[in-house]
């Protein structure tokens, strides 16, 4: 089953806060987008894995996300070690994504620094023969995505490209709050978190307006690759 697009995220909302409008974009051009979410977030102080599932499924619908899985990893436990990459390994060989989106490699949430070396890793091994995965019984073929992609999180970083997202803005934020329990509502009851202050989606606004205005846009999301890339990224995904 190929697909253009491959996102591998620690949490559910962990997509759509990062790259819901990139998301959007690639989507609305006719391109195949497919997340991988590794936990349940089940450690979160909001909501629970059952309410985040449901939030997830609406999200995708939104973002009009082809496939959506979960590999139920323990939320707080990501780690880098043999038995975790192969379930990934396995993903990528199943869905042979074109590229590779992962958490960039610093920042505060362990999981999400987890993550990004777990996604590293797989994408590489997944090209090597001696790596044995099976699928449906099969023996899988090998296959190595062309590039990987990092995505913004908590900490900043200095951006190989940056997405226009000015078009797609809206329908991001309304992925995002299709995460009722996570973020700002003056009826609940639960304990205030980092992302559930009101403060922080107007630091979102605010970063994705920064980031547009670096390419004379409105809105944009900012992306890190540690290899060259042609400047024209959305051209690039339409031609491989």
């Amino acid at each position: 089953m190929k697909t253009d697009i491959l996102i591998i995220a620690a949490h559910p909302d962990d997509a759509e806060l990062s790259m819901g409008g990139t998301i959007a974009r690639l989507t609305s051009n006719g391109l195949k987008v497919g997340v991988i979410d590794l936990t349940q977030g089940e450690l979160g102080t909001r909501g629970n894995k059952n309410i985040r599932k449901r939030e997830t499924e609406t999200a995708s619908k939104i973002l009009n996300i082809s496939f959506r899985e979960n590999l139920k990893l323990k939320d707080g436990s990501i780690f880098d070690n043999d038995l975790n990459r192969k379930k990934i390994v396995e993903k990528i060989r199943k869905y042979q994504p074109k590229y590779l989106f992962a958490p960039y490699f610093n920042d505060r949430h362990p999981d999400h620094i987890a993550a990004s070396k777990l996604a590293k890793s797989a994408m590489f091994f997944s090209g090597v023969a001696k790596i044995k995965t099976a699928a449906d019984k099969k023996l899988q073929g090998i296959f190595r995505p062309y590039k990987l992609f990092y995505y913004m999180q908590s900490y900043p970083f200095a951006p190989t490209f940056v997405v226009d997202i000015s078009d797609f803005y809206k329908v991001k934020m309304e992925s995002v709050f299709a995460y009722k329990t996570q973020f700002y509502n003056p009826e609940s009851k639960e304990p205030q978190t980092f992302i559930s202050d009101p403060k922080f989606v107007k630091y979102l606004d605010a970063r994705a307006r920064f980031y547009g205005f670096q390419i004379g846009k409105e809105y944009g999301e900012a992306f890190y690759c540690e290899e060259l890339i042609e400047h024209d990224f959305m051209n690039l995904l339409k031609r491989n």
